[in-house]
């Protein structure tokens, strides 16, 4: 059994938080969300990071509209990357992200705030995570990998 003080997906974190520092040394703190995201696309293919950008997630029920949630990035099919640009995170970006994760199926989300001096990703552990991924979000997502091939 996984210690629970243990690290989820420790080596790919680091890695994407490492290039968030990066992005944010030189960008600085006052661009907003998109530019932040189009550096880091930038960055993650220069790293060779397997990764799709503003893919919309499966609806998570039944009648739920389609496009309703859209991260800014999943990052080699495990860790779902919210980037914000605001002077403060709210509950309701933690919110946002658990939508995420329980959409995806996805066990770890990073939530960086760019817009401060200092950065502090936040990690966001899914508590709803099933290790049997649905059989519909693997199909989906590989054909949206597809569709926006980068």
């Amino acid at each position: 059994m996984k210690d629970k003080n243990e690290l989820i997906y420790p080596e790919l974190s680091y890695k994407i938080c490492g290039l968030c520092f990066e992005a944010h040394n030189k960008l600085g703190r006052y661009l907003n969300e998109k530019q932040y995201c189009d550096y880091l696309e930038y960055l993650f293919t220069e790293n060779n990071l397997d990764f799709v950008r503003e893919v919309p997630l499966p609806v998570s029920f039944q009648n739920e509209k389609e496009k309703r949630n859209i991260p800014d990035f999943i990052i080699e099919d495990t860790i779902i990357l919210e980037i914000k640009a605001k002077y403060i995170v709210t509950k309701e970006d933690y919110f946002q992200m658990q939508r995420y994760l329980n959409s995806a199926n996805k066990k770890l989300g990073l939530l960086v705030n760019f817009r401060r001096k200092y950065l502090h990703p936040k990690r966001i552990v899914n508590a709803n995570y099933s290790h049997e991924e649905k059989k519909y979000n693997a199909n989906i997502i590989n054909r949206l990998r597809n569709y926006f091939k980068h």
